[in-house]
């Protein structure tokens, strides 16, 4: 993380993205323990064909993560003040993913001045799959 003048950028900026390895069986294992999230659908390959799906998939919350680590790479996690997400598909085993973001406006946000950061994840093949947006404190220190 390198220090960043928030008050410096302006709409459209774009945030170093972040791409991660393609999504593998152990990953989800791992995310399943750290998680406490053990829906069988995410590890579990029988149960995952009974319910129609070709394979397990990734854990929704994994994505969401991956944007979490996305921001913290770019600005102190005390300055995040909100991150809202909707799921727009399903990330596959052997998809690689990239968190990208981009700033769509100054704003005020609960009487703070903050940056609108408009945040993604897509796969290989420009699909989206997560889609939101994170207000970001231009200043650190706790919430107002």
């Amino acid at each position: 993380m390198y220090r960043l003048d928030l008050r410096s950028l302006k709409a459209g900026d774009i945030l170093p993205t972040l791409t991660l390895p393609p999504v593998n069986r152990t990953m989800l294992a791992l995310f399943a323990g750290a998680s406490g999230d053990h829906n069988p659908i995410h590890i579990d390959i029988d149960f995952a064909r009974k319910a129609g799906m070709p394979d397990v998939f990734a854990h929704g919350m994994l994505s969401m993560a991956w944007l979490g680590r996305l921001l913290t790479q770019w600005v102190p996690q005390q300055q995040i003040r909100h991150m809202g997400v909707r799921f727009l598909g399903i990330t596959h085993i052997g998809h690689i993913i990239t968190c990208s973001g981009q700033i769509k406006e100054h704003c005020m946000f609960e009487g703070q001045p903050c940056v609108r950061v408009d945040i993604v994840t897509t796969n290989q093949y420009g699909q989206v799959r997560i889609a939101g947006e994170a207000m970001i404190a231009i200043e650190s220190g706790e919430p107002t």
